[in-house]
C-alpha cells in the first residue's frame, strides 16, 4: 500500500470504501491458497505492518461472530498459534477489552480442544457446556463492538493510524 492508498483512508467517503481498500490490500499481501494452511498464514501474517497483521488475523472471527458466535469459531479455526495472532490483533485495533474476551473464551475453548477436533464436533457443540461457557464472554463482546463486530475497529484503527497499514 503506498503513502497516496493510506490517504486515500483517511479521505474515504465510507466505511465500505475503507473496508474493500483493507482487504484488497490484505488479497495482495496474503495470496488465497493460505488462507486453508494455518500454519503457513500465520508464518505470512508475521510479515504483515502491524495494523494489516491485525486486520487478517482477526478477519475469520469477524465472520463468526456474524454468524456463530466465540466457541463456534474455535471449532472452525481450531489452531493455537492463529488464536493467539486473533487476540493479538483484537489488542492492537481495541479495544483491550474485546482481547481479554477472546482470551477467555479461548482459555474455556481448551478445555474442549479435543472434542473440537472430532468430525461430529458441530452436532455436539449446541447445549454443550462450552456453548455455556462462552455465552458471557460473546454477548459482552458482540455489545461492545456493536453492529460493525470487528470491521468497524478495522475502519477506526484505519482513519486513526493509516501510515501504520504501511511498512
Amino acid at each position: 500500500m503506498t503513502t497516496a492508498d493510506t490517504r486515500r483512508i483517511v479521505d474515504a467517503l465510507s466505511d465500505d470504501e475503507v473496508v474493500t481498500l483493507i482487504c484488497t490490500e490484505l488479497d495482495r499481501r496474503l495470496p488465497g491458497r493460505l488462507r486453508g494452511h494455518l500454519d503457513a498464514y500465520v508464518v505470512a501474517l508475521r510479515g504483515l505492518p502491524d495494523g494489516l497483521r491485525a486486520m487478517a488475523a482477526t478477519y475469520q472471527l469477524d465472520i463468526s461472530l456474524t454468524v456463530d458466535d466465540l466457541g463456534w469459531h474455535f471449532g472452525n479455526w481450531q489452531h493455537h498459534d492463529y488464536s493467539r495472532a486473533t487476540a493479538d490483533g483484537l489488542r492492537t485495533l481495541g479495544p483491550p477489552r474485546a482481547a481479554e474476551l477472546f482470551e477467555s473464551a479461548y482459555s474455556q475453548a481448551l478445555r474442549h480442544w479435543d472434542r473440537l477436533s472430532q468430525e461430529d464436533w458441530m452436532q455436539w457443540y449446541h447445549g454443550s457446556p462450552l456453548e455455556e461457557a462462552v455465552r458471557p464472554f460473546d454477548e459482552e463482546m458482540r455489545t461492545l463492538l456493536g453492529d460493525g463486530l470487528v470491521m468497524a475497529q478495522w475502519v477506526r484503527y484505519a482513519r486513526a493510524h493509516p501510515d501504520l497499514l504501511t511498512e
